[in-house]
């Protein structure tokens, strides 16, 4: 009953992560920008209430220590996303077996070696949520000042 019980929760963290993917890549999707501003809105405030409703709900296991380290580089994405993103790829690093890109996290990796298997295995998954989220907004993000770069250019060449 205790291993069922432990993948209950660990299969509703999975679905939370993929809501929470989800609405994010609604908000943050092309269609989006195609649709009028009050239906925008509506659809954002929607999106918003849902994330939060999302975010209240807390399933957890025995990974504490690992998913708090991952906790503070979230929580600090905003800060500095660059910085962020380079800690997550390090924390990444130190889950795969393949050689990694750039530096391993080695007191983490220390962490996730003492974890069990399917717990590694949530860990990377969660690792690898992060930053596939993480490199969707900056495609956003760069899409976004494109945009706006080219509505300049278009309203200066009008003045013209």
């Amino acid at each position: 009953r205790v291993e069922a019980f432990r993948e209950a929760a660990s299969a509703m963290e999975q679905e939370k992560e993929i809501l929470l993917e989800m609405i994010h890549n609604i908000q943050n999707s092309q269609d989006m920008r195609h649709i009028s501003e009050g239906e925008r809105e509506e659809l954002n405030l929607t999106a918003n209430r849902l994330m939060g409703r999302t975010l209240t709900v807390e399933v957890s296991e025995s990974l504490l220590h690992a998913t708090k380290m991952i906790d503070e580089i979230v929580n600090k994405l905003l800060d500095d996303l660059e910085d962020a993103k380079i800690r997550l790829m390090s924390l990444y690093g130190a889950c795969t077996s393949d050689v990694p890109a750039g530096p391993i996290d080695q007191k983490f990796q220390s962490v996730v070696i003492g974890c069990a298997i399917e717990d590694q295995k949530k860990i990377k998954r969660r690792l690898e949520t992060l930053l596939r989220n993480l490199e969707n907004s900056e495609k956003s993000i760069t899409l976004l000042e494109h945009q706006k770069s080219s509505v300049r250019q278009s309203c200066n060449s009008k003045q013209d």
